[in-house]
């Protein structure tokens, strides 16, 4: 028999054994393809230019995202395949055949099941090519043309990522073999993730785990004056290898001391799955530490998302607050306006407020602005009774101000209040910072500060005071007829400097950001079902080491509806302890993302992480299903 031959038979048998592997990778093909398809689409060219640029460039980040994922994956995957398939493939030496020659079978072997991956993916992938667009479209909430016919590039690219890296860890594997004695081949089935510890040293490294864990979750909650981006990545680090150090460490150890406990052992035939459970943590707590991270990245990733579309449709508001606003030195310019404006459109809402235009030189803040306005307090008040807008601040001190922000999507400065500015060489304590659109669109070009109507008079001579007019028309079919006129009215103010603000109602500017949420589902949807293939996998192949030890407490007349629920017992178990960790980590790493976003995401956390739970619980399901098949218990 040839060695391909020998190769396609072992292939051909252990194929239910490889499906878990094939399926789990043929998914990571599929989602790179599809993004690589919508990369190369025309799908976007509908939003301009600029925005396309944008979006091409977060797909690409998205795919980089991927292709790592895809590279962990495969090397995760394929060392547990090697691990399994060594006990076997050991038995080949003893039948004579050299560790080059059993490398080769297991090398053409490992290509097979990669092409059958690839295979299964690409052509998935080509079917569900453009119904993924079409998701993403509805997602997003734009009408563009779906495109289903397969481009090539897309294939190609995705084949050649692949490949390259799948490459890797099959001659790794080859390499890994040749140089393994036949001892190493035949026990590496055996072989712990992990070397047994005492309990002191686990101890130890539980302790070590918290601590991280408690720096990390206090570093993502830390407020930032512009370091939030070094907190986040220090947090990530910290909580990786704090949930790392807490799997191998503190749960082993709370699992053993629980077993010791007789009354908890032998209550619920809890007997017959805790010392096995406390075992499989401390062989598998790598894997059961990769899971929760990936799925507390899903939990992050979905709220993102859910963030980013309310994020949106605040944003858009607020630009949207005024159609047109003027700035002039003239404080009677309102009725002219209003006059024009009235021309092709109904006014159904302006306002009017006196802002004080100071150089540069004159503030000192953590931010550096361009342009800054200061505000009197009455005269905003007035304005936002007029606007309808809420107002929840104290009479200022003379020592106080209150920064009135422009909403951004995203703000790496979190500290909000205490914060100390210098306005004309006078120290002012900020109170707090808001974005309420008390003057639209203008709060994204300048800097604003309210204080203290006696200061405002004190700070006049000063700056420049400038006159603001705001208004928002009825009919936005109107606008640019509007926007002629004005522009007409104000070319004829000879020696007047008039400069105009107006927003398009009708703009999509911003509609990339739309895009952006819906790929924060997506990868919401990549990194849970990625923790799940993973736990599936490992739960699947580990169902086949327990076979023995099931088959021989059914001989012994253990009820099969007792074995049943004992599986149930460890497997909801090690869920529900990646779960618990998971959610608890999820609540800062959320809140971290509500202070960049200026948002409470209290609810949308509550809403991922059950969204989370739902697919949990169906991987939970099929882990139980294949693993009561795989030891032998037969379904009624």
């Amino acid at each position: 028999m040839t060695m391909v031959k020998l190769a396609f038979l072992n292939f051909k048998n252990g194929f239910k054994h490889y499906l878990s592997l094939i399926i789990s990778q043929a998914f990571t093909i599929l989602v790179l393809y599809n993004f690589q398809n919508i990369i190369h689409s025309r799908a976007f060219e509908v939003l301009g230019t600029r925005n396309r640029e944008y979006i091409q460039l977060l797909m690409q980040m998205v795919s980089f995202v991927l292709v790592c994922f895809m590279f962990f994956f495969i090397w995760y995957s394929t060392n547990v395949f090697l691990t399994k398939r060594k006990k076997e493939i050991g038995i080949y030496a003893f039948m004579g055949l050299s560790n080059e020659t059993i490398g080769q079978m297991y090398l053409l072997e490992t290509i097979m099941i990669g092409l059958s991956s690839l295979v299964l993916g690409i052509g998935f992938g080509t079917l569900s090519a453009g119904l993924f667009q079409m998701i993403l479209m509805e997602i997003s909430g734009l009408s563009v043309e779906i495109q289903f016919l397969p481009k090539i590039r897309p294939v190609l690219v995705t084949i050649g990522i692949y490949l390259a890296i799948y490459m890797i860890f099959a001659i790794k594997g080859y390499v890994n073999l040749v140089k393994s004695s036949v001892l190493t081949m035949i026990l590496a089935a055996k072989q712990n993730e992990s070397f047994r510890q005492n309990k002191w040293l686990l101890l130890l490294k539980g302790i070590m785990g918290a601590g991280i864990l408690g720096l990390g979750y206090s570093l993502a909650l830390k407020d930032s004056r512009g370091e939030a981006m070094a907190n986040a990545f220090g947090a990530v680090v910290l909580v990786t290898a704090g949930v790392y150090l807490l799997f191998g460490g503190m749960l082993p150890i709370g699992f053993q001391a629980a077993a010791e406990k007789k009354e908890f052992l032998y209550s619920r035939k809890r007997v017959l799955w805790v010392n096995n459970m406390i075992f499989r943590i401390r062989r598998n707590y790598r894997t059961y530490a990769i899971v929760c991270i990936l799925m507390l990245c899903s939990v992050t990733a979905l709220a993102l998302g859910f963030a980013m579309r309310e994020r949106y449709q605040s944003i858009i508001h607020f630009e949207n607050t005024y159609t047109f606003q003027l700035i002039s030195q003239r404080p009677d310019l309102d009725e002219t306006a209003r006059s024009i404006i009235a021309q092709d459109n109904e006014i159904i809402s302006s306002s009017r407020i006196p802002v004080l235009n100071l150089d540069q030189s004159r503030i000192e803040d953590e931010e550096y602005g361009q342009e800054y306005g200061i505000l009197p307090y009455s005269q905003l008040q007035k304005l936002a009774e007029e606007m309808g807008m809420e107002f929840p601040f104290q009479e200022l001190a003379e020592d106080e101000v209150i920064k009135i922000s422009h909403m951004y999507l995203l703000s790496m400065i979190t500290q909000r209040s205490q914060k100390e500015i210098h306005i004309n060489g006078q120290p002012f304590c900020q109170v707090t910072d808001v974005t309420i659109p008390y003057l639209g669109y203008l709060q994204e070009r300048m800097s604003f500060y309210v204080v203290n109507d006696f200061v405002y008079e004190r700070l006049r001579p000063v700056g420049e005071e400038l006159y603001t007019y705001n208004y928002k028309i009825g009919n936005p079919a109107h606008f640019f007829q509007t926007r002629e006129r004005l522009d007409e009215m104000i070319h004829a103010q000879e020696g007047d400097r008039i400069a105009r603000v107006a927003i398009d109602p009708n703009s999509n500017e911003l509609d990339w950001i739309k895009v952006l949420y819906s790929i924060c589902v997506f990868m919401f949807l990549v990194f849970i079902i990625a923790s799940g293939s993973i736990m599936f996998m490992k739960l699947y192949n580990d169902a086949f080491e327990e076979k023995e030890r099931y088959q021989i407490m059914m001989k012994m007349g253990i009820d099969q509806e007792i074995l049943k629920q004992s599986i149930a017992a460890e497997l909801a178990t090690a869920y529900g302890v990646i779960f618990f960790v998971m959610a608890v980590s999820s609540v800062f790493s959320v809140k971290a993302l509500a202070k960049m976003m200026f948002s409470d995401l209290t609810l949308v956390n509550l809403v991922s992480v059950a969204v989370v739970f739902a697919i949990l619980l169906l991987w939970y399901v099929l882990s139980f299903k294949a693993y009561g098949r795989n030891v032998g218990l037969r379904g009624k």
